[in-house]
């Protein structure tokens, strides 16, 4: 399973994306969406600046290694739970998602308690309104409710343009039939004379 576009729209929501480096709140030079030099992805110095399409190369290449954590549990979970999870693995690392109570629980079938237990990072405070975002997304479809990047937010994360609905093709205009064109009348000219007098000749 793969971060859907709705969970990729949550989770950039929830990061941010600067394209000149900073320090994160752990003083830790950050990039992009949320990427650091941990990520051997690229190496984050001061100064360095990025364009917003190599941005985007780097998070869809995070993206694929947070989510392997949690697909490796090898468990049937809905869409909207594997973004959810993902989300959180994103912020705490691979280490901390595979050690924590919320896998625990998920491999011991209670789901409810895994829901539970994402909401047990919230450390620093400041981080306990996107959590309660990643707890509502994890438990509701998006067929429900689309997610929020923080619970406090006014509105849910816009859906990407392209799994808008597709409006019906218009009917395809055929061009106009083309006219046949009339056979060429070959010119014989001197050649033609010629060789007409020549078979005369030779009956």
């Amino acid at each position: 399973m793969d971060l859907s576009p709705i969970g990729r729209a949550a989770l950039k929501s929830r990061e941010g994306e600067v394209l000149t480096a900073y320090l994160d709140t752990e003083k830790v030079w950050t990039i992009g969406v949320g990427i650091t030099t941990a990520s051997g992805l690229i190496k984050v110095t001061p100064g360095l600046t990025i364009t917003a399409a190599t941005s985007d190369a780097l998070f869809t290449e995070a993206v694929k290694a947070y989510a392997k954590p949690v697909s490796a549990l090898g468990l049937k979970l809905e869409q909207h739970q594997f973004d959810a999870l993902v989300s959180l693995c994103f912020n705490i690392g691979q280490g901390g998602f595979s050690g924590s109570t919320v896998v625990r629980r998920l491999k011991a079938g209670d789901i409810s308690g895994a829901a539970e237990a994402i909401l047990m990072w919230n450390k620093p405070s400041a981080i306990i309104s996107r959590r309660q975002g990643e707890y509502d997304q994890f438990r509701t479809p998006y067929a429900v409710a689309l997610p929020k990047a923080r619970r406090g937010d006014w509105s849910p994360v816009k859906a990407p343009n392209f799994m808008a609905p597709v409006p019906a093709p218009a009917p395809a205009v055929l061009p106009k039939p083309v006219p046949p064109v009339a056979e060429a009348t070959v010119k014989t000219g001197a050649l033609g004379g010629w060789l007409s007098s020549l078979f005369r000749w030779a009956s």
